[in-house]
């Protein structure tokens, strides 16, 4: 398993490293062996841009995947599944997290776990998958010891 986290921002790695502890609990709770992703941290200009793009939506949001796995495995050498690549705003992240009232770290977590249920192919269009996704991400960040209410 290799979860590579890249940071395109001047932020302090400190507030970002939980990022790996959260998705290799994932991917331990799945079960999910030999597999890659990226995690890119940047700002709001970097994913307005990506949004814009590649989803015709002319705002930043808070995080974007591509996932490189539809309805088969992506293999790539010796048979790693290559997931594909979660962006996240580091600046959307901070902004949500005042507006919840919880922790950077706990909205950092959540967008990653998010971003990484999205990269399995998880969606929440309707309430029934909203329930199944939203149901594993909550389990993760239970695991993790990561609460809705943390202040930072």
């Amino acid at each position: 398993m290799e979860v590579e986290i890249n940071n395109l921002t001047e932020e302090k790695e400190e507030e970002i490293s939980v990022i790996s502890f959260v998705l290799e609990t994932a991917l331990k709770f799945e079960k999910i062996e030999n597999a890659i992703f990226n995690v890119i941290i940047v700002d709001n200009s970097y994913i307005h841009n990506l949004n814009k793009t590649y989803r015709g939506i002319d705002r930043e949001t808070d995080v974007i995947t591509f996932a490189l796995e539809d309805e088969k495995e992506m293999l790539g050498l010796c048979n790693v599944r290559i997931l594909g690549d979660i962006y996240i705003s580091i600046e959307k992240a901070r902004e949500q997290a005042r507006e919840y009232g919880h922790s950077l770290r706990r909205e950092l977590s959540f967008l990653a776990v998010h971003g990484f249920y999205h990269l399995l192919g998880y969606d929440h269009m309707t309430e029934d998958d909203e329930k199944v996704m939203f149901g594993k991400q909550d389990k993760i960040l239970e695991i993790c010891g990561i609460e809705r209410e943390e202040k930072e």
